[in-house]
């Protein structure tokens, strides 16, 4: 299974290359994480990245995604947020604000929520009242 990141707002695609990195720097994604670029503006030195796409496989690659997006977030700053588009089209969106100040018991359920979502691939996120 394969799900698109976007990072928002839109103009931060130093941001994206921030995650792309840290990503890749996990040992379960290493090679799963590519990025989708545009063709670089006329006199830009290059492409822009405009998405990741992370190659998703069973069990533990959901739960080191959702691991790295929480970690990510939480050490960014301001308006930052992450966007997830799984195969089936749903969306879920995590904020950098949202993940700052959660305690180690917090983050911990934050990820584990994460992962079921990713692992799930949306199939349960309409039953749930309150998203993830």
């Amino acid at each position: 299974m394969d799900l698109t990141v976007n990072v928002e707002p839109d103009e931060t695609a130093d941001e994206l290359r921030s995650l792309r990195q840290w990503l890749s720097d996990v040992d379960e994604l290493r090679g799963r994480v590519t990025a989708v670029e545009s063709p670089p503006a006329p006199g830009a030195l290059g492409p822009v990245p405009d998405a990741l796409v992370v190659a998703l496989g069973p069990g533990a690659t959901t739960t080191a995604l959702a691991t790295g997006l929480v970690a990510w977030l939480r050490d960014r700053h301001g308006e930052i947020r992450v966007k997830l588009t799984l195969s089936d089209r749903r969306t879920v969106e995590l904020a950098a604000k949202s993940v700052a100040g959660l305690d180690a018991e917090a983050v911990e359920k934050q990820v584990a929520e994460l992962s079921r979502l990713i692992a799930s691939d949306g199939k349960d996120w309409m039953d749930r009242p309150d998203g993830p």
